[in-house]
């Protein structure tokens, strides 16, 4: 059900601009939990509390952690034996924690719940002796991540349909698949139906491994894409999950952009344009959103409209390190 018009701002000197605002949009629970965990460990263990790798992938978040006294880093080897460290919301291959307890470190792990699911499927599939092919984009920190936890040969990856065609294997091979969390919806659909088509013997996740998240702020850009002159996807360049939202919109022949901050706007993006479609990938923070508005108010007389398409109210638990 849509919310009722929203007037804010107005002026008769500005032209008309109809926001429609995506919902879900913004923090999941997996970006919750983790930005959780570095601000209680931080009043835990006090500052500095070392972060491998960004938390998660949006600057507004790290900046805010980094006044707070976390310092991020790219490696292991960076962070002082007697310093606390937390791994990112993406994952991290076995030999990080392994290296850590190696070295006798504090470290929290705050991996998203549905990444650290896939990371157990693969563990099961390796037990069966199943050689898995892994959907997902190639340098990403949860590819990486995820590729790190069997052994090197057992794991490979595929970006595209075309992947899929030069794959070496035959329709005797023991295979399985599984995918990243924060992949778009219908080109995964679309590299599975090639994958089960070239090994019908290829065994499925049991269950769906692109996580809620992604999937609803998918849907709600496509209730609303129709409908606007221009979709705002807020986000950074190296979040999986807003980058597909911007080409869930551009799918459905509406011009999208992506925008870490309300400064990034263009006003000339505005010339005719009397409708806006605005959401955030599931990194960015409600107050970017607000933001934007308060930008768009500057130039036309925003009303704003609520698209949603999903209530989520999933939270996951905190590590018994930070609770007990």
């Amino acid at each position: 059900m849509n919310a009722p018009f929203q007037e804010s701002r107005q002026s008769v000197d500005k032209l008309p601009l109809t926001v429609l605002i995506a919902a879900p949009r913004g923090f999941c629970a997996g970006v919750d939990r983790a930005i959780d965990i570095v601000e209680k460990a931080i009043e835990r263990f006090g500052a500095p509390v070392y972060v491998r790798h960004e938390i998660v992938h949006n600057r507004y978040v790290v900046d805010g952690l980094r006044e707070k006294g976390a310092i991020f880093v790219e490696e292991l080897d960076e962070v002082p034996d007697d310093a606390p460290v937390v791994f990112s919301a993406h994952g991290v291959p076995k030999s990080v924690p392994a290296e850590a307890q190696r070295r006798e470190m504090i470290y929290l792990d705050a991996t998203c719940p549905l990444v650290s699911k896939v990371h157990r499927q693969a563990e099961r599939q390796i037990e069966k002796g199943q050689h898995i092919i892994f959907i997902g984009h190639e340098g990403h920190p949860e590819v990486i991540g995820t590729m790190g936890q069997v052994p090197d040969g057992r794991m490979t990856l595929v970006e595209t349909v075309e992947d899929v065609a030069k794959l070496p294997f035959t329709s005797q091979d023991n295979l399985s698949f599984l995918t990243q969390t924060t992949l778009s919806v219908d080109d995964t659909a679309e590299i599975v139906v090639a994958l089960q088509t070239r090994y019908p013997q290829i065994v499925a996740p049991k269950a769906e491994d692109i996580c809620y998240a992604t999937s609803n702020r998918q849907e709600a850009v496509k209730a609303m894409a129709a409908s606007c002159d221009l979709v705002l996807v807020i986000g950074a360049t190296n979040s999986s999950n807003s980058l597909r939202l911007v080409e869930v919109a551009e799918r459905l022949g509406t011009d999208s952009r992506l925008i870490q901050r309300a400064s990034n706007i263009d006003p000339s993006w505005l010339d005719g344009v009397g409708t806006i479609g605005l959401t955030a990938g599931a990194s960015a923070p409600e107050v970017l959103v607000r933001e934007v508005i308060a930008k768009l108010s500057e130039w036309r007389a925003v009303r704003e409209e609520v698209i949603r398409t999903a209530e989520e109210k999933i939270v996951f638990k905190l590590p018994r390190e930070l609770t007990e």
